[in-house]
């Protein structure tokens, strides 16, 4: 696959940030936020063959608009503290693949996906807090990568910007969600906080490959994780939360290091804020505004029976006295000191980014066919998202290696017999 730069440029925002907006102060969530970005792409089978230049225009222009309300997207992050609203701009680059875009839909894989994202940046300390590349295929398809920093947001922001970001390149200004910056206000900033939140980053080779549960295997999870536990009625996310949690600690066992008979086997499951405080966080406060919830089994296998019990558990824990109780700096920090100790060997790690409304963002050629993540440098992480037709879940997961990922396969084959 031959793939040439055609273009690569900074796009600003159209109108100047007002002076009394040009620091954004973080909040605290956002200093202990993984200093990595959130990456998506987003692939479009371009129906209604629009010219490539024009794409390319309208992408430009309707980024620079939008900018002008998410413009803290346009600064560059200081210090771990502020957000310096200089507007800077977004990093944007074209490419032209010597491809389809069903090679890249079809069956994906993140070897392929790699090339299709914006090269240069591995940390979000002091880059351009906002990169974009776009990737025209030979059949007429587009793919729009988008780095977006977790330091400044969520996945909840992400998605919120991006639909923005759509909605003007449409010309739909009044299906724009304009943001609200004072998430500081409710969860000030921490001078403890000015180091980041590290812990799981890793710079070793990371192999990540996706498993497809479609609605009925869903189901049938569900019903497993059900009859082997006092839940009876497991969400979607906490059931195939906890069949790949025991899937991890099988694989463990097979290939881990040291005495694995004692071993402990902890997970931590990213979990939303917003709508656990009181009063709720609103949709359009934009920032991080979530929480690791962290939970352990012994590995014993009588034990593996109840970690759908622990996943809720830990999960409804984030309640709102949690949430009143994080804005404190001392509880803060023993609540890192515990995720803290959940990464390392033998434990995994999930998000869910299902429901976000990614399958809605429409530049104008239609809703995109296929979203697909980028790589995040956290070992044993699972991403959980949205299949194409939005009835089942696709789970992204980082392993060391494919022997590793072989021992999850195998669970996952048992649910076709």
């Amino acid at each position: 696959m031959e793939q040439i730069i055609t273009a690569s440029r900074s796009v600003k925002p159209s109108s100047p940030t007002p002076l009394a907006s040009k620091t954004h102060k973080l909040s605290f969530l956002d200093q202990v936020a993984p200093p990595v970005y959130l990456t998506l792409i987003f692939f479009y089978e371009n129906a209604q063959s629009q010219q490539h230049d024009e794409i390319s225009r309208r992408l430009k222009q309707s980024l620079s608009e939008i900018l002008t309300i998410f413009y803290p997207l346009a600064g560059t992050i200081k210090q771990n503290t502020f957000v310096d609203c200089n507007d800077s701009g977004a990093n944007f680059a074209e490419s032209r693949v010597h491809a389809r875009l069903a090679h890249f839909t079809q069956n994906p894989k993140m070897e392929q996906l790699g090339k299709l994202i914006p090269a240069g940046f591995s940390s979000a300390a002091d880059n351009p807090t906002l990169s974009v590349k776009t990737s025209y295929f030979d059949c007429g398809g587009v793919a729009v990568a988008v780095f977006f920093p977790h330091t400044i947001g969520d996945t909840s922001c992400f998605a919120t910007f991006m639909n923005a970001w759509a909605a003007a390149s449409r010309g739909e200004a009044s299906r724009i969600i304009h943001p609200s910056f004072d998430l500081a206000l409710r969860f000030p900033p921490r001078d403890i906080f000015v180091s980041g939140f590290r812990a799981g980053v890793t710079e070793e080779k990371i192999a990540t490959r996706r498993l497809v549960f479609d609605k009925e295997k869903v189901e049938s999870i569900r019903e497993l994780e059900a009859s082997r536990s006092e839940v009876k009625d497991p969400s979607r996310v906490e059931a195939v939360s906890a069949f790949l949690w025991r899937s991890f600690i099988r694989a463990h066992k097979q290939t881990g290091r040291g005495e694995t008979e004692t071993a402990s086997f902890p997970t931590c499951h990213m979990v939303s804020m917003r709508r656990r405080a009181a009063p709720p966080v609103a949709d359009r406060a934009f920032g991080n505004c979530f929480t690791l919830a962290p939970a352990v089994a012994s590995g014993d296998g009588d034990e593996e029976d109840v970690l759908v019990s622990r996943l809720r558990a830990a999960i409804r824990g984030v309640d709102e006295d949690y949430v009143a109780a994080i804005g404190d700096g001392e509880f803060a920090r023993a609540a890192l000191d515990e995720m803290g100790r959940h990464f390392g060997w033998g434990n995994c790690v999930f998000t869910s980014w299902l429901r976000f409304p990614l399958y809605d963002v429409d530049f104008g050629w239609g809703k995109p066919v296929r979203v697909c993540p980028g790589t995040m440098p956290y070992m044993n992480l699972v991403i959980l998202m949205d299949t194409p037709s939005g009835d089942g879940i696709e789970a992204w997961i980082n392993v060391p290696h494919d022997q590793f990922f072989q021992f999850i396969q195998a669970d996952y084959n048992m649910l076709l017999t």
